[in-house]
């Protein structure tokens, strides 16, 4: 799937992110359209054809979250970025699981959002499967340590570093280098691929 060949819906309730992230997106060559309000967005969403959706988490009308939830009432899948504050992680990983395809934590370099984009678009391609291999998973799941999993678990929550080094009793240093040993053993990349894995394992689980 080409830059040009799909539209970059933008929906942002403040006109200044609008502008920026229409200009940002424009000069790479995206056609874009933006749209004030979740609501807004809707009308045109069953028109919209091959698309992208980059989303805010937190709007007045809707959330990202509800924004998701009525996308999938209507029957519309389209490729969603949510864009999130650092304390709205919980909000972001709840996004995932209502089909959002990746998240980003403001602030954000604008390479991450465009290469985010790509990724997303690439699900509009029927010639790719994005899949997790869920035997796999389980498999990396099985080398981590048991305060590994636990952290694991609430990192997945969406909890910050600091909550999971009191809960647990530790350190946030100690948090931070189990975190990394967790992103190392499980080869995720990101946080957003961490989410996704275990998103795919619960899934998996309860079609099991």
């Amino acid at each position: 799937m080409q830059i040009g060949d799909y539209v970059v819906h933008v929906v942002d309730d403040e006109e200044a992110v609008r502008k920026s992230l229409a200009f940002l997106l424009a000069t790479v060559g995206f056609p874009v359209r933006v749209h004030e309000s979740a609501t807004s967005f809707l009308d045109a969403a069953p028109t919209a054809g091959k698309a992208c959706l980059v989303t805010d988490l937190k709007m007045p009308d809707l959330s990202g979250v509800e924004l998701l939830e009525k996308l999938n009432g209507m029957g519309v899948t389209m490729p969603t970025i949510v864009i999130t504050g650092h304390g709205d992680v919980p909000m972001a990983v709840a996004a995932m699981k209502a089909g959002a395809v990746d998240f980003i934590e403001k602030p954000f370099e604008d390479e991450v959002l465009i290469e985010a984009i790509k990724r997303a678009a690439a699900r509009l391609d029927d010639a790719v499967e994005v899949t997790h291999d869920v035997q796999a998973l389980r498999s990396r799941l099985g080398v981590l340590s048991e305060r590994e999993r636990q952290v694991l678990a609430m990192i997945v929550a969406g909890l910050p570093n600091k909550t999971i080094a009191y809960d647990l009793g530790i350190s946030p240093r100690t948090v931070e280098v189990h975190r990394a040993n967790i992103m190392s053993k499980m080869q995720a990349r990101s946080l957003p691929e961490l989410v996704r894995m275990a998103i795919a394992m619960d899934s998996a689980g309860k079609r099991g």
